[in-house]
């Protein structure tokens, strides 16, 4: 048989070069799992639901004839749907593919999918301890340390375009507003979809930091530590919090500008609700008077209440770490910005 078991580290390592492949039910994947995999469950949620109780309840060996009577019809609807996914012709030899199998624990489940697949040919490597052993991979890339340079500034100053050009030239850069789907505004859930879960987001940041990481500087925007309904994990955000800041000085009208181009043509249903999401903060008065402007189609002005707004809780924010890291302050001019973001 052509499969064997491999620890994490190897694993994580060959994530990106072959078929992943989650054999966890449906609900357990859907709540989290390895970025890039497929869901390819031995067993339905109500069918694990069922092997789990007779397994603890009565014997591992009633469980597992349970299980065989759920696997058996599925065993070639599982082979087909490996080569779909891997763009298998009939000429193919399945030899030459590479698949990469993980369950709960990196037991039965994943064992019983990897025999099958490998007696049809394919080369099987199976996740040692499981999704189990990834999630405590994961947490620890979070404790390492990192050499990440912070790009500040006030909202509206464009560092999520500077980050993206930067990338474009070979800067190492990591994009929290791309993997939380969220731009972490009150108005930054809109035109996104839902938000993953934690854990999901957890495990993409994660590997996000494994594939930059080769000790030099990783760049990365100023944020809070809640994204939309995310959080950046605590021992990450504690070195964020000690790293170096690059703060780009933007004026007030520039960043203005960029908003309105950015938002300046959404629903006023939707702008009403993200101003709703901040009324408390933003107060009972100076909520009516936005509200009142975008109504009356002055979008500008009701921009310029919510952006003077931003720019206090912003300054909050860059006061209370320069108090706790004693970090250094490296300012962009707004020429070079302008000219990075290609604005005229």
């Amino acid at each position: 048989m052509n499969y064997k078991s491999i620890a994490v580290e190897n694993f994580v390592g060959l994530l990106s070069q072959h078929l992943v492949v989650d054999v966890r039910s449906p609900g357990e994947f859907l709540h989290a799992h390895i970025p890039g995999a497929i869901s390819m469950p031995l067993f339905e949620d109500e069918e694990r639901a069922v092997v789990g109780t007779l397994y603890k309840q009565v014997s591992r060996e009633k469980a597992i004839k349970a299980g065989l009577d759920y696997f058996g019809p599925k065993m070639k609807n599982m082979v087909e749907q490996i080569e779909k996914s891997l763009g298998m012709t009939s000429e193919d030899n399945p030899g030459k593919f590479t698949i990469l199998i993980y369950c709960w624990r990196g037991g039965m489940r994943s064992g019983a999918v990897s025999w099958l697949l490998s007696m049809y040919g394919f080369q099987v490597l199976t996740l040692k301890g499981g999704y189990k052993a990834f999630r405590n991979w994961t947490l620890d890339q979070f404790e390492k340390e990192y050499n990440f340079k912070i790009l500040s500034g006030f909202t509206g100053s464009g560092k999520t375009e500077l980050l993206q050009k930067m990338q474009q030239n070979g800067a190492k850069v990591i994009d929290l507003e791309l993997l939380a789907n969220h731009k972490g505004s009150a108005f930054g859930h809109i035109g996104k979809g839902p938000q993953s879960s934690q854990e999901y987001f957890e495990n993409s940041l994660a590997l996000a930091l494994f594939y930059v990481d080769d000790s030099s500087s990783i760049w990365i925007e100023d944020e809070s530590r809640r994204i939309g309904h995310l959080n950046i994990p605590l021992a990450l955000w504690q070195t964020m919090s000690k790293s170096h800041v690059f703060l780009i000085n933007a004026p007030f009208d520039f960043r203005l500008n960029r908003i309105l181009a950015e938002y300046g043509d959404l629903e006023k249903e939707q702008l009403m609700h993200g101003i709703m999401r901040i009324q408390k903060r933003l107060g009972g008065l100076a909520t009516k008077q936005a509200i009142n402007f975008l109504l009356d189609g002055e979008i500008k002005s009701c921009f310029e209440i919510l952006l003077a707004y931003y720019d206090k809780y912003y300054q909050k924010h860059l006061e209370k770490n320069k108090l706790q890291s004693n970090i250094r302050q490296v300012i962009l001019k707004e020429d070079i910005i302008q000219e990075l973001l290609e604005i005229n």
